[in-house]
């Protein structure tokens, strides 16, 4: 079984689906004779042709709208939008048309389409390519969000993502596209949406993160260990519909909890999870849950980047506040 990293494994789930169902088509910025600027795409277009690998003009509203129509006439269509930043012109289509299509049609149209989007920072990339629009997104009825953490959860996450009957936007953390190689399987398995991973077991603390953040909460744990501390980690996968059960069962067992996102504080999703929380598990907790996040303010350029994302130490920092309460 091979080593793969993130893209390779985005690029293997993609090329499998695509010789699987004909009806799969990739469209997007620099997707076919370039590859995609992260080479995700690399070599679709060589073994599929241009009329299912689409070089698309720079135009993000119109590759989605595009989608959206390719998706309502019997298409599998799997958008990329270049960078994070880039999808805010995209709102528009996804909002009030893509998120909408079923029940403004009364269940007559489905709108099965993906949206693949590099996002969050750590990459020392200029303004508008770092951002993490997780917490906009999930506040949209009708779409789903989801968001790799290895290249295995990626092959698994993204297979399951073009197979549904629902629009998915699939938020892949660029930091670690090529950070972390581990087996991928060839061939074919899916991971189902809305359901978290329990990465690792722990009685003291529940850590709750997603993306590229659980790479950072997993160092965090295991500096812990020498301060006798077990952490239970929960990697969320699916942003909407979010698994309510598997952080309230943690949070039930450990009653401490901290919640790691690199998007701004306020209005993020750790604030969304700590209202759950309290409506569902209040009396279990021994400490008020703590966040670990960006700051309210746009993601800096290079030199200063390492300042707002979190990070180990801040982690450990939180985790060690719950602890002592």
């Amino acid at each position: 079984m091979a080593k793969l990293n993130m893209v390779e494994a985005i690029n293997l789930a993609l090329r499998e689906e695509m010789e699987r169902d004909n009806r799969v088509v990739v469209l997007g910025e620099d997707v076919g004779r370039e590859g995609g600027v992260f080479r995700v795409t690399d070599g679709l277009q060589e073994k599929f042709g241009a009329d299912r690998v689409i070089d698309t003009p720079l135009a993000e509203s119109g590759i989605v709208g595009t989608a959206l129509g390719m998706a309502l006439y019997g298409l599998l269509p799997v958008a990329e939008i270049q960078f994070d930043g880039f999808l805010y012109p995209c709102l528009d289509q996804i909002t009030n048309h893509i998120g909408r299509m079923r029940n403004r049609s009364r269940g007559r149209f489905i709108c099965p389409l993906v949206i693949r989007v590099p996002y969050g920072g750590g990459i020392h990339a200029p303004e508008h390519h770092s951002e993490s629009p997780e917490a906009i997104l999930a506040h949209t009825p009708g779409i789903k969000v989801v968001t790799p953490s290895t290249p295995y959860e990626a092959k698994g996450l993204l297979l399951s993502s073009i197979r549904g009957h629902d629009p998915v936007l699939f938020l892949e953390p660029k930091r670690i596209y090529r950070a972390i190689r581990e087996e991928v399987p060839e061939g074919d398995y899916t991971i189902p949406l809305g359901k978290a991973r329990l990465v690792q077991e722990g009685k003291d603390v529940t850590i709750i993160a997603w993306g590229a953040m659980v790479r950072e909460v997993l160092n965090a744990a295991e500096q812990l260990r020498g301060d006798k501390i077990e952490a239970e980690v929960i990697d969320l996968r699916t942003i909407s519909p979010m698994d309510v059960e598997a952080i309230v069962t943690s949070i039930r067992k450990t009653g401490r909890g901290v919640i790691v996102h690199e998007a701004p504080k306020t209005c993020g999703l750790g604030a969304e999870i700590i209202a759950l929380i309290n409506e569902k598990a209040l009396l279990s907790l021994q400490a008020p849950i703590e966040r670990v996040t960006g700051f309210d303010i746009p993601v800096p350029l290079a030199k200063s980047e390492h300042y707002y994302l979190p990070n180990s130490k801040r982690i450990i920092m939180a985790i060690k506040k719950v602890i002592s309460f």
